[in-house]
This record gives C-alpha cells, sequence and structure tokens, in this order.
C-alpha cells in the first residue's frame, strides 16, 4: 500500500502532512504506516496499490482518468476562489514595473508541461490575451520558478495561489516579488485512490480528518474541507493550444 501528499510538502508542512495521513489512516483502519517521498509521481499516481495521493488536474485529464478514481477535492479558501477551486498567480520581481502585457514579452519560468497551475493555465490566458513568452525555462518545480524570477534567470512566473501562499509564509519569495495578475479559477489537485479501491470510504475517512486537525495543522494546511467535483469537470478544463510550445 502507498500513500502520498507529494503537492504541498515542503518541510515546515511535513509534520502536519504526516498527522493528517494518521488520522485518514486512522478513520481507514488500514493503510501504509507513513507517507511516501522521494519516489515517482507517476509510479505512484499508477501504482495499482495506491491507496491515497494527490494528483493535478492537467495529469489526471490527460493521462490518470480512467486508471485512478477521485476520492475528493480539498478545498483551500483561497481568495477568489470558489469552493474546491485555484487558480494561477503571476508573479514578478517586487522592482520590476511591468505589467503582464509587458512581461509576457520576456521569459517565462514553468515547472513543468503537465502542470495546471504553472503551464496549462497561464499559457491559456495569455493566448485570450494574444500574449505569448518570448522564451520560456522549464525548472522541475514552483519554489524553482519563483527562485528563477528572484534572481533574474527569467522574467515572470505563473505559481498556484496555495504554493504562492505558501512561500510567502515559509520563505522569503515573497518579499522580492510581486503578483501581476491572475487566471480564472479551475478546479483544485484532486486526491486520487487506485481502481481497486473503495474511493467512498477513503473520502468519508478524509473529511473525517479534515474535522480532527488541530486548529494550528488546519491553518498550516490551509484545508478547509473536501468537496465533491466531477472528472467531466476536470475534463472540460482547456489545454493550451500546440502553437503555445516554444
Amino acid at each position: 500500500m502507498i500513500a502520498m501528499l507529494g503537492m504541498y510538502d515542503m518541510p515546515a508542512l511535513q509534520s502536519a502532512n504526516d498527522r493528517f495521513w494518521a488520522l485518514i489512516r486512522g478513520n481507514l483502519g488500514y493503510g501504509p504506516d507513513r507517507l511516501t517521498r522521494g519516489a515517482d509521481f507517476w509510479e505512484v499516481w499508477q501504482h495499482p496499490n495506491l491507496t491515497f495521493a494527490q494528483t493535478c488536474g492537467m495529469p489526471y485529464r490527460t493521462r490518470l482518468h480512467g486508471k485512478v478514481q477521485l476520492v475528493g477535492t480539498p478545498d483551500y479558501g483561497l481568495e477568489g476562489c470558489p469552493p474546491g477551486h485555484y487558480r494561477s498567480v503571476f508573479v514578478a520581481r517586487s522592482n520590476d514595473p511591468r505589467d503582464l502585457r509587458a512581461l509576457s514579452e520576456g521569459t517565462f519560468a514553468y515547472n513543468e508541461g503537465l502542470s495546471q497551475s504553472g503551464w496549462a493555465a497561464p499559457m491559456v490566458h495569455l493566448k485570450a490575451r494574444n500574449q505569448r513568452p518570448k522564451a520560456v525555462l522549464e525548472t522541475g518545480g514552483h519554489a524553482r520558478s519563483a527562485t528563477a524570477v528572484a534572481d533574474g534567470r527569467a522574467d515572470y512566473a505563473a505559481l498556484d495561489a496555495l504554493t504562492w501562499e505558501l512561500l510567502k509564509a515559509h520563505s522569503n519569495l515573497g518579499e522580492s516579488m510581486r503578483e501581476v495578475g491572475t487566471t480564472l479559477p479551475t478546479p483544485a489537485l484532486p486526491y486520487i485512490t487506485a481502481t481497486g479501491q473503495d474511493a467512498s470510504n477513503i473520502a468519508r475517512a478524509v473529511r473525517a480528518a479534515i474535522d480532527d486537525l488541530t486548529p494550528q495543522d488546519r491553518g498550516l494546511l490551509h484545508l478547509c474541507g473536501l468537496i465533491d467535483i466531477s472528472a467531466d469537470d476536470y475534463l472540460a478544463v482547456p489545454n493550451p493550444s500546440q502553437d503555445h510550445t516554444i
């Protein structure tokens, strides 16, 4: 059995994620003793013994749909977003006065090409405004994208709204960066399980675990509840057109 909560698992949150999983496991009555860390995301997401994990909307709609079950979508209480939704925040250096239109002519840092918040949503947003990056820099992570902007290797990036809040709270990147725009909200990163698992029972355990979190852990993880968002809603989110590939 495997469980992983790697999408929002920076060092400052790992203990809280461990306690969250312990509550889920206690409510389920089964599952691995510890969360998996450091493993390949795709191997975990597609493992036949996956008990619980969190993926991103774009990997779900492009590769995982039909191969895993949705458990539910966490609600992070993000400003400007319906429950269970999030959006991308465009960021630039604090001392860079350019607006998003001007920044779009520079270098865009992104985590990876199958990221909803780091690539798909910002590319769709720019396309709708007849804008596109002059160049792109793939970094391998949202925090790395922010760092690339902060140190001048890129002009702007798009971070998912929760990651942006976490970076402001747990790093100094928020001090050197500013918001320059946001995308439309889309369904947030869903919890998933393998096809052979009882997804409804796992959802029950997750809801109970969220209720049982201490106020401190609930605040650290920004967890407000678990929302039911259909597969059709995830599949309806647009993918970037091919002409965005630089």
